[in-house]
């Protein structure tokens, strides 16, 4: 009897611990402090199998050259790898900043971010060279926590974010596998 109530007290927390880190991390994730900052860090995700953005990644693209147009930031950083599509998510999202009048120039690519961990090494090597000091993070809502978390574990004190207000279905199996990912980072 006692094992049996010690698993559903145990069960009970874990849920509860799930459901608060969830919320905080959508609430986290739905807020744009209006904060300017060096750069933007776009992380990838799909590029379609024509080599057009698919609906996430455009409306992650489309945040970030929002934030460029507003004067928020100076630069923006793409990040992403070689999908099985055979586009690296980098350059295609440059391909499309480029094409919406950002200058080449103020657009670093990161084709070697195939995940979260990768892009926050990624961009701390490009702090000196750019002189970055302050970051917005560019990911779905309920990415960005984690996202924010790991640029700050590579020694950037001033990361805020910005998410495309687009949700999809899946994006409840996302929220649940921010849970595990971000207590293994």
């Amino acid at each position: 009897m006692k094992l049996k109530r010690f698993i559903k007290i145990f069960l009970c927390l874990v849920i509860g611990w799930f459901l608060i880190h969830s919320a905080c991390i959508i609430a986290d994730g739905l807020q744009d402090e209006g904060k300017t900052a060096d750069a933007a860090v776009i992380l990838g995700t799909t590029v379609n199998e024509d080599g057009t953005l698919s609906e996430r990644l455009r409306q992650r693209v489309a945040c970030g050259l929002e934030l460029y147009k507003a004067g928020r930031v100076k630069y923006i950083i793409v990040s992403g790898g070689l999908g099985k599509e055979g586009f690296y998510e980098g350059d295609k999202m440059k391909e499309y900043l480029v094409q919406d009048g950002v200058p080449a120039n103020r657009i670093v690519t990161d084709n070697q971010g195939y995940n979260t961990r990768d892009t926050a090494k990624n961009v701390r090597k490009l702090k000196d060279s750019l002189k970055l000091k302050s970051l917005i993070a560019v990911s779905q809502y309920f990415h960005v926590t984690r996202t924010k978390m790991l640029l700050r574990k590579q020694g950037f004190k001033d990361v805020s974010n910005v998410s495309p207000r687009f949700f999809e279905f899946r994006d409840l199996f996302s929220i649940v596998r921010e849970f595990p990912a971000y207590y293994t980072q």
